[in-house]
C-alpha cells in the first residue's frame, strides 16, 4: 500500500469522457464495437498471442460471444490503421486501494492497462504507440492518478513495451502466476504515475 495523499484532480466519468476517436502520428484508437470481434478474433486466436492473453477460447463462436458481453466491451479499444483493426487495448477503470474514512477520495482514480497486436504488425513500434497513447488519455483526458500493467515474467515483450513507456517495475512473483499450461510462472507488475508522467514531459497537462 502507499501512503501518497491522493490528487484533487477531477475523477473520470469513464470512457465517455473522451472525445473518440483519438488519432496518433500513425493509428486510430476508439472504443470497440460489437462488429470488431471477427477482426480481434483473427489475431487472438494466433498461437503467439494466445501464449500470453488471459483468455484463450478455442471456438470462434465463443470468443465472439465473450468479446460482446457488455462489461468487456466496457473497457475495450481497438487500434485501427489505415481503418483495419490491427489490435486492441484494455482500459480497466477502477478503485485504489483506501481507508474507509477516505475511500470516496479513492474511487476511480487509476487504472488497469493491457494490450494485443496482430503478430503481423510487430515490429513497427504500433503497439508502443498505442500504449503511449493510451497513457495519455488515462492522465490528460480522464484525470487519472495512477496506472498499472501485469504481464507473465516469461512475456519480454509486453514488460520491455512498459519500460519503454516509462513505467517502472513494483514487484516480481516468484511462481505466483498459473499459465494454461499448468505451469506456476514468474508475474510482474509495473506502474506509473500521473506526476511521474507529467515529470518527463514538460509541457503536458
Amino acid at each position: 500500500m502507499t501512503d501518497e495523499p491522493v490528487t484533487d484532480a477531477p475523477v473520470s466519468q469513464g470512457l465517455g469522457a473522451v472525445a473518440w476517436p483519438i488519432r496518433t502520428e500513425r493509428l486510430e484508437i476508439r472504443p470497440a464495437t460489437e462488429a470488431d470481434g471477427p477482426a480481434t478474433w483473427h489475431y487472438r486466436r494466433q498461437e503467439s498471442v494466445t501464449l500470453w492473453i488471459t483468455s484463450a477460447q478455442p471456438e470462434r463462436e465463443h470468443y465472439l460471444a465473450d468479446f460482446t458481453e457488455p462489461s468487456r466491451l466496457a473497457k475495450t479499444l481497438v487500434i485501427e490503421l489505415d481503418g483495419s483493426v490491427i489490435g486492441d487495448l484494455m482500459l480497466a477503470i477502477e478503485d485504489a486501494w483506501a481507508q474507509a474514512e477516505v475511500r470516496d477520495r479513492a474511487r476511480a482514480v487509476q487504472a488497469e492497462l493491457g494490450w494485443s497486436l496482430d503478430p503481423a504488425h510487430t515490429g513497427n513500434g504500433y503497439a508502443t504507440e498505442a500504449v503511449a497513447e493510451l497513457i495519455r488519455i488515462c492522465f490528460e483526458e480522464l484525470h487519472l492518478r495512477r496506472v498499472i500493467a501485469q504481464c507473465f515474467a516469461d512475456n519480454e515483450s509486453s514488460w520491455r513495451l512498459m519500460e519503454r513507456v516509462g513505467m517502472r517495475r513494483e514487484s516480481h512473483d516468484v511462481r505466483g502466476s498459473l499459465h494454461r499450461s499448468g505451469e506456476w510462472l514468474d508475474g510482474l507488475a509495473y506502474a506509473l504515475l500521473a506526476d511521474e508522467w507529467r515529470s518527463a514531459r514538460p509541457g503536458a497537462l
